[in-house]
C-alpha cells in the first residue's frame, strides 16, 4: 500500500474544505471546513490545517471557484488569487493542481455514494455523458464524459453566460436584473445571492435582500410573495437546464450541487421546473428521458480531486 499522502481542497466562495487522502481516497476523518472571511488566503487555510493534521504531503489538488489558466486561478465570488507555486511552497507538496470547482465536482461523480444522491425527476437512465450544475454562491456547469476507465471533464465558466429570452414577468424580472449585471448572467437568478435577489425584487424591498435561507424558510411557509419567487426560480432554471441538455445530451443524468439545491430539493418535483426543462420541440421527447438528481454531500468535489490526482499521478 502506497503512504503517499495528498492535500484535496474544495475552494468555494464562502467555505474552503480540506481534507487528506491516500492512495484509496478521501479519509473521511481528517476533513475540516473553514469559514474564508477568517483568512487572508488559501495558504493562510493551508497552514492552519497542517497544524491540526501534520505530516508530509505528496500532491495537492485543488478544485477551485474561478478560472485557472496557467497553475493560477482568481475565485469568481471571493477577492482571493491562487498560486500553484505558492502552495508548492506552503505544503512542500511535489505535485500541484488547480482545477475548476466544477470540473472536480465531476471527477466525484463515479464516487459519490446513492445515499447521498436524491432523484428529483424521472427519466431513462443510461450510460454515457452526465452534467452538473451547481448552484451555491455562484453557478456553473460541467460535462463528465467517460473515457474507457477515465473520466474526462472540460473546464467550464457556464454560469457567467446570459439568461435566456424570456416573455412576460420573467422579461420584467431579467430587465431589473440588467440594471446592476449587464450581462445578465445565469447565476444573477441561479444561486444563493440570485435567490434573495428575486424575492427583493418580488416583495418590492430593493437593498433589504434576506438571505437564501430565509427566503427558503419563506418558500417553506407558503406566502404569496415567495410563491412567485420559487416560480420565477423554478422556470428559470428549466429554461437554462434544458438548453444545457440539449448541449450535452447528457443521457447518464443531470446532476445538481451546491448548497441552494439542497435546500430546493422539496420543489424540484415541480411542473414549473419540469415543463420548460422539457420544452425542446421535436427534441422534447430526448429531454424528457434525462434524468434529473440532487447530491446531497458537502464537499464531495474531494472525491474528485482525489480521483483527479490518481488519473494523473
Amino acid at each position: 500500500m502506497s503512504a503517499e499522502r495528498y492535500l484535496l481542497v474544495d475552494l468555494g466562495g464562502t467555505n474552503t474544505r480540506v481534507a487528506s487522502g491516500d492512495a484509496h481516497g478521501v479519509v473521511a476523518e481528517t476533513t475540516r471546513s473553514f469559514r474564508n472571511r477568517n483568512f487572508g488566503g488559501l495558504g493562510e487555510v493551508l497552514n492552519a490545517y497542517l497544524k491540526d493534521q501534520p505530516g508530509g504531503v505528496h500532491g495537492l489538488c485543488a478544485g477551485v471557484a474561478g478560472p485557472v489558466q496557467n497553475g493560477t486561478a482568481q475565485l469568481t465570488n471571493y477577492d482571493w488569487w491562487i498560486d500553484a507555486a505558492d502552495l508548492r511552497k506552503v505544503t512542500g507538496a511535489q505535485h500541484v493542481h488547480l482545477i475548476n470547482d466544477l470540473q472536480a465536482q465531476g471527477y466525484a461523480l463515479g464516487d459519490v455514494p446513492q445515499t447521498s444522491i436524491r432523484q428529483v425527476k424521472t427519466g431513462d437512465l443510461r450510460a454515457g455523458t452526465r452534467l452538473v450544475l451547481n448552484l451555491g454562491t455562484g453557478c456553473n456547469g460541467a460535462v463528465v464524459h467517460e473515457i474507457g476507465d477515465r473520466l474526462f471533464v472540460p473546464a467550464a465558466e457556464a454560469g457567467h453566460s446570459t439568461l435566456p429570452h424570456s416573455d412576460g414577468d420573467l422579461r420584467a424580472l431579467f430587465d431589473h436584473l440588467r440594471e446592476s449585471h449587464a450581462h445578465l448572467p445565469i447565476e444573477a437568478v441561479l444561486s444563493g445571492p440570485g435567490l434573495a435577489r428575486v424575492h427583493a425584487w418580488v416583495t418590492g424591498a430593493a437593498g433589504v435582500s434576506l438571505s437564501p435561507e430565509a427566503v427558503i424558510a419563506e418558500i417553506a411557509t407558503g406566502g404569496a410573495a415567495a410563491q412567485t419567487t420559487l416560480s420565477l426560480f423554478l422556470r428559470t432554471l428549466g429554461a437554462v437546464a434544458g438548453n444545457f441538455a440539449l448541449h450535452h445530451l447528457p443521457m447518464g443524468g443531470l446532476y445538481l450541487s451546491g448548497g441552494l439545491a439542497e435546500g430546493m430539493v422539496p420543489y424540484f418535483n415541480d411542473p414549473r421546473f419540469h415543463e420548460p426543462f422539457v420544452a425542446r420541440g421535436p427534441y422534447t421527447d430526448i429531454v424528457r428521458a434525462i434524468p434529473v438528481f440532487v447530491i446531497a454531500e458537502d464537499g464531495f468535489a474531494l472525491r474528485g480531486c482525489h480521483r483527479y490526482l490518481m488519473q494523473t499521478a
